[in-house]
């Protein structure tokens, strides 16, 4: 038997001040896209917004559907539609916050594993990493420098 130890890193700013500045604005596009989110049936609201090489900010808020595995969590809808309208354009960075709607979540909340997996399709697409930062909807912010990070053994088209 062998053993293997896996390690991430991440970095920890207090709040969305201590971001640098271009995260803030980044992050800033998200809680706003989080008011968007259509949550009728869990109440839990999510918001991102992606960074492209262009420039250009893409924002996404999931929106569900009483058929829970119909709607679409608020990452994918970004990135789905950065991939449709600007299909030649790289994820540099994607800023996510996330929490019930009737309260504060001041606990950062990650990708889920559907969405982690869609932003691994595009790192390994496009062959860069993807910075992400979350948080809830309000206190600490946590920085990954890649999927990589949050996902380390990921599964991608190199075992189909």
């Amino acid at each position: 038997m062998k053993v293997e130890k896996i390690e991430s890193l991440f970095y920890i700013f207090e709040n969305t001040e201590a971001l640098p500045k271009d995260v803030g604005g980044l992050m800033n596009k998200a809680l706003e896209a989080r008011q968007n989110a259509y949550a009728p049936y869990s109440n839990f609201k999510v918001g991102a917004a992606l960074l492209l090489d262009s420039g250009e900010v893409i924002t996404g808020s999931n929106q569900e559907n009483a058929s829970y595995p119909s709607g679409l969590c608020a990452e994918r809808t970004a990135i789905y539609y950065a991939g449709a309208k600007y299909p030649g354009s790289k994820i540099l960075k994607i800023a996510i916050t996330a929490g019930a709607s009737n309260g504060n979540t001041s606990k950062p909340i990650p990708p889920c594993g559907a969405c982690r997996q869609a932003i691994a399709e595009y790192e390994i697409k496009q062959k860069t990493p993807i910075e992400i930062y979350f948080m809830g909807t309000s206190g600490e912010v946590i920085k990954s420098d890649s999927l990589k990070n949050l996902l380390p053994l990921l599964f991608d088209n190199s075992l189909l």
